[in-house]
């Protein structure tokens, strides 16, 4: 697809994004270059200061680096501003092809969940719960539609809802926010394993059990239940020899715990 804009049009490309796309899915990877500018500015048909704006984007989001009379490459994952409300958004719209970035996201879903969930156990207020609630009976509807959505909502965002309900159920103002940052980098991960996922109706009872352990006050319980439902997760996404040896901020949550659980 060309990204030449002609002189009929009156939208002005974003590049930034475009750049933002190609790093995302793996096209330019860590220590890659990206184009000069003078090639960016004829690709696009803009001025090289729109061009340097553009750059300018991703060097703040931690992506790129200007190395003098070299030119700009892409900075080391570690490098990049994930928790920018832009960084993330762009993570959640273009990093699906992008294994690394799966696995990361993966990773720290299965250090703080089971913690989480633990936390909401022992604070969860009766409008947490209902909120929590609410999410679950959302996904339960929309599984039995065919197109899986109820109300004007897909049972993906019916699942993102639930989790960030366990985060603000968990009355901690860090988790909350850091869900609430990392919502469109979750949703990723949710919309990939959902769509992989050949056992649905298996995901659905891992979620209620995380339910029933917060609302019955249960924080060792929810905490393992939460590990479960990553488990079958992780299954969905081809990760599943990574989670016993992924670090958890449960330690006492071990894996032979859960799997006494799967039905």
């Amino acid at each position: 697809m060309s990204h030449a804009v002609g002189k009929g049009r009156s939208r002005r490309p974003d590049i930034a994004e475009y750049l933002a796309e190609a790093i995302f899915s793996g096209r330019y990877g860590p220590g890659d270059y990206v184009p000069r500018e003078i090639d960016l500015c004829d690709q696009f048909g803009v001025s090289r200061s729109t061009v340097r704006s553009a750059l300018q984007l991703l060097v703040a989001a931690g992506l790129l680096k200007r190395i003098s009379g070299q030119g700009t490459r892409v900075r080391e994952l570690a490098e990049w501003h994930l928790l920018d409300p832009r960084v993330s958004a762009w993570m959640a719209r273009f990093a699906q092809p992008n294994p690394s970035i799966q696995r990361e996201i993966f990773a720290f879903r299965v250090a703080v969940e089971p913690f989480v969930a633990r936390l909401a156990a022992e604070h969860a207020t009766a409008a947490d719960l209902l909120a929590i609630e609410t999410a679950y009976s959302g996904m339960i509807h929309a599984l039995e539609q065919d197109d899986l959505c109820w109300e004007g909502r897909t049972h993906n965002e019916y699942d993102v809802d639930f989790h960030e309900a366990i985060f603000t159920a968990s009355h901690n103002l860090v988790w909350a926010q850091i869900s609430h940052v990392l919502k469109p980098a979750i949703a990723l991960l949710v919309e990939k394993s959902n769509h992989s996922a050949d056992e649905l109706q298996d995901s659905m009872e891992r979620h209620r059990r995380v339910m029933e352990a917060i609302r019955l006050r249960q924080p060792q319980q929810a905490a393992q239940a939460a590990l479960a439902v990553l488990d079958r997760t992780g299954r969905d996404l081809g990760l599943e020899g990574l989670l016993p040896v992924l670090p958890t901020l449960e330690p006492q949550t071990a894996m032979h715990e859960v799997q006494t659980t799967d039905g």
